[in-house]
């Protein structure tokens, strides 16, 4: 008896609080700790109108009231703002300390990660992290006692809250609605970063669109599609596509870059196309985009699940294609092509942590070369720059821009050893493209060859406070969006086919993007199909067999 006097006496000694009470708490902490990226961009965006940023705050702080309050119930509360807080405390470490938004797209990369590179996000100032601004405040939530009134009072209560906060949302919405509307009109995403909201929607959207992808079954595309073989060859022809990981062309010396990043494809007759553009800022966009018929501003995910790529084009019309992977997938584009996975090997080689080196890619074309018997595409999909862990990316004799940083954790490294060690991203991919050129040349006996390099999205390293990829594409800086595309073509293939590489120089100067690749890869294999677009064929305009073949389409 003694025993649970005690322990009553004890729970007593809690301090004890009004469920209203403890959403306001919950609320201000929220809206004061967990959101200052928020805070800032939104007061950057009133820069002009101090008032009206005033009655923002007013607004915002009344509807996230609301919301919180909405969830104030006997046996529930307490679970749910333990939630809100700790999906808030992760989702303000990313938005502060990358510039990231957590919107779906965000949500649907984090979901396909592999296990290595969502532990490069794990830091150990990330752990502090989310103990001091999630667990703590979680605990202190748990530890103090609610005061819960009468179910009908409470409904009364809580109703009168939530209607009241609506109404201060709706009167400040409405007294200032030309600024509120100026200002949304300009910056759409002023509430992307608003914490926990956004994330957790975010999340919600994601789960349910991806209940809906599952059931998707795509339509056929370019069933038309046949080789033409306008060179005449008499060997098969053979194109190797690297799709890139995370290269921004800012770092390109093709492309002017100040550095030499590019010095053995310098020496490798490519042609570089140095105004090209991405179709996402995030690899689970892009690469299927680039892969489908669709343009950028016609692409949805929806759309490149509902409809073959391609891939599928290439294989309807009896080339031979393969995919090899290094990264993370790929996002369906291979659903109905030979797919490996090359990570699973595990090969020490290569390989550490669940993550291999692209070197792992090169260890694969010669035995495919070797075996090719027809016209074949190839698909390499690189690691190549993928961070934080860049330094994780390249072996030490790459390792050429120094000091470099070896972390993880960016906080723990100057902006120069980030930009040294991207850097040396970039050489190594420039050493791998290279290789994949050699070995065509190596293998110039059996096949026409040809190699075509992308990124599919480039990166941020600390311009303006955002750092890594995936930013909303309205928003989106020039770095992650602007990329790196070449092009090499054999003597034999340009002088068959009638590529003519000095004209495709002189060309290559124009703005081209992933809306170019579906078309150009065609193109390039001399595949006639209704699917091809030769107003989007890169090498179209220097090509002397280009009006044969867009005539065949037709």
């Amino acid at each position: 008896m003694e025993d649970n006097a005690t322990k009553v006496r004890l729970i007593e000694r809690r301090p004890a609080i009004g469920s209203v009470t403890l959403c306001l708490a919950t609320t201000l902490y929220l809206l004061l700790v967990t959101n200052r990226s928020f805070w800032s961009t939104a007061y950057s965006y009133f820069a002009a109108d101090h008032l009206s940023f005033v009655l923002f705050v007013v607004g915002i702080s009344a509807v996230s009231m609301a919301i919180i309050t909405a969830f104030s119930a006997k046996y529930v509360t307490k679970p749910f703002l333990i939630f809100f807080v700790l999906a808030a405390a992760a989702g303000s470490w990313f938005t502060d300390q990358f510039g990231v938004v957590v919107d779906k797209e965000m949500i649907r990369n984090a979901a396909v990660s592999t296990g290595a590179e969502a532990g490069h996000l794990i830091t150990t100032r990330f752990a502090l992290y989310l103990m001091l601004t999630g667990i703590l405040p979680s605990l202190v939530i748990l530890w103090v006692r609610i005061r819960h009134r009468p179910v009908l009072s409470k409904l009364a209560h809580n109703t009168g809250v939530i209607v009241a906060c609506l109404a201060v949302f709706v009167l400040v919405g409405f007294g200032d609605y030309r600024a509120f509307a100026g200002v949304g009109r300009a910056h759409r995403d002023i509430l992307d970063r608003l914490n926990p909201f956004v994330p957790i929607t975010s999340t919600i959207r994601f789960a349910v669109s991806s209940e809906q992808d599952a059931h998707v079954v795509a339509e056929p595309l370019g069933t038309d599609a046949h080789r033409v073989n306008t060179a005449g060859l008499n060997k098969p022809r053979v194109t190797i596509i690297v799709a890139g990981e995370t290269a921004r062309a800012d770092d390109f010396s093709l492309g002017g870059y100040a550095r030499k990043t590019n010095p053995e494809l310098e020496k490798r007759n490519v042609v570089y196309f140095p105004k090209t553009t991405s179709c996402g800022t995030a690899t689970a966009i892009s690469i299927p985009c680039m892969f489908s018929v669709y343009p950028r501003t016609a692409y949805t995910h929806r759309k490149g699940l509902a409809t073959e790529n391609l891939l599928d084009v290439l294989s309807h019309a009896k080339v031979d294609v393969s995919w090899l992977d290094n990264d993370t997938g790929s996002y369906h584009v291979t659903d109905r092509v030979p797919f490996t996975f090359l990570p699973e090997s595990a090969d020490p080689r290569f390989c550490k942590d669940g993550e291999c080196l692209d070197a792992i890619l090169l260890d694969k074309v010669d035995d495919w070369l070797d075996h090719v018997k027809g016209d074949s595409v190839l698909v390499l999909h690189q690691l190549g720059s993928h961070g934080p862990a860049y330094f994780a990316r390249y072996p030490d004799e790459y390792r050429r821009f120094v000091p470099d940083c070896r972390a993880n954790d960016f906080g723990s490294c100057t902006a120069e050893e980030i930009t040294n060690a991207y850097d040396n991203t970039i050489l190594y991919t420039d050493h791998i493209v290279s290789t994949v050129i050699d070995k065509l040349k190596q293998h110039s006996d059996k096949v026409a060859g040809a190699a075509i390099y992308v990124s599919d999205h480039g990166e941020s390293l600390g311009e303006n406070g955002i750092y890594l990829h995936g930013a909303p594409y309205i928003v989106a800086p020039s770095q992650q969006t602007h990329v790196p595309f070449l092009a090499w073509v054999s003597d034999d293939l340009a002088k068959g086919a009638g590529f003519d590489m000095s004209c495709m120089a002189k060309q290559a100067d124009r703005d081209r993007s992933h809306d170019n690749f579906f078309h150009s890869v065609l193109g390039l294999m001399d595949v006639a199909t209704k699917a091809y677009d030769p107003n989007l064929d890169v090498f179209a305009g220097c090509r002397r067999q280009a009006d044969k073949l867009a005539s065949l389409q037709r």
